[in-house]
């Protein structure tokens, strides 16, 4: 299940977010920080679900887009739908990058790199800290929970 359709864009003042966000998901998300690498959750997630924005609760990855990278950071080689995400370039720390944001909210998820898998041969590293995790739906018979 992915949500294509385009979502009002959330537009939050500096204290409401800090009021939201723990102070670590507002460094990230927010302050356009980076975790530690290894130190992230989602990391080693390998349940089937969705990975949503902490900020906004937009849908950002699928879990079948999920790949072991090494990096350190959750990664992934596409998102949910093109308009998931947005990329800005960012030369920060003498490097030309590609930064990945929320493209409801704005939030920093992380960059994108041209070396991941096919199909798309992109390798979006996103901080863990920036992506809340919703497992599928399991479906329950009727059977299941009666005494």
């Amino acid at each position: 299940m992915t949500d294509a359709s385009p979502r009002p864009k959330v537009v939050k003042s500096d204290a409401e977010w800090r009021a939201q966000l723990t102070p670590e998901q507002y460094e990230i998300t927010r302050g356009h920080a980076t975790e530690c690498a290894f130190t992230g959750p989602h990391l080693s997630q390998k349940e089937p679900g969705m990975y949503r924005c902490v900020c906004c609760d937009a849908p950002l990855f699928r879990s079948d887009a999920k790949f072991e990278s090494g990096t350190g950071w959750p990664s992934f080689f596409q998102p949910v739908s093109r308009e998931a995400v947005i990329g800005i370039e960012d030369n920060s720390y003498g490097m030309r990058r590609i930064e990945v944001r929320c493209a409801t909210c704005d939030a920093h998820l992380g960059h994108v790199f041209p070396d991941g898998p096919q199909p798309t041969g992109m390798r979006f590293c996103i901080n863990g800290i920036a992506m809340t995790f919703t497992p599928d739906d399991v479906s329950v018979s009727p059977s299941e929970g009666a005494a």
